[in-house]
């Protein structure tokens, strides 16, 4: 197992940005409703690996759906969602990166997982 490697990503307009500790080697793509629209591709952290830089949680477009646990956060200058935040199973806090928008990551050499978001 890789050890975890600092990240910077954001959006596209760069009002929204942060460090992020991450191991890439299980990164997910979810055919879920919203996944499979936007093309993204994910990891999951705890919030001690994850560090707002730039932006204002509360001040990003929150959009929810199905359960409510995950917070699709949008910038709303640009519309990207770079990081997701919601509760695990267990109800711990976790952040969901959007791995393209990190900085310095070969997508290609990547080998996400898929996972059957439509399921649940």
């Amino acid at each position: 197992m890789s050890e975890l490697k600092k990240y910077t990503g954001g959006c596209h307009c760069g009002k929204v940005a942060y460090e992020v500790s991450a191991n890439l080697d299980n990164v997910i793509s979810c055919n879920c409703s919203i996944c499979q629209k936007r093309g993204m591709l994910l990891t999951f952290v705890p919030p001690e690996q994850f560090v707002l830089q730039k932006g204002d949680e509360k001040a990003l477009t929150d959009y929810q759906f199905n359960k409510k646990v995950i917070h699709h956060l949008f910038c709303p200058e640009c519309g990207v969602e770079s990081f997701a935040t919601g509760t695990t199973p267990d109800g711990k806090r976790m952040y969901a990166i959007n791995v393209r928008c990190l900085e310095d990551v070969d997508l290609a050499a990547l080998k996400p997982q898929p996972v059957d978001g439509r399921r649940f």
